[in-house]
């Protein structure tokens, strides 16, 4: 069924959303998102194991 061109591209809605719909360009897109979002909780990541390792060098743990 083919889309109007005013009307909004259907979006993904997590992991378990239905890809289907989806062109190839949008789950381009939907794959950038996610790399991005992986990359934020990996620097969160980096920056709690730096905290943590402060306080362990500061209490010497």
């Amino acid at each position: 069924m083919a889309r109007d061109d005013d009307e909004p591209a259907p979006k993904a809605t997590g992991l378990h959303g239905d890809l289907t719909p989806l062109s190839v360009d949008e789950l381009n897109r939907y794959i950038a998102r996610l790399e991005a979002e992986i990359a934020r909780a990996k620097a969160a990541i980096a920056g709690k194991q730096s905290h943590r390792s402060g306080a362990d060098s500061l209490f010497k743990r």
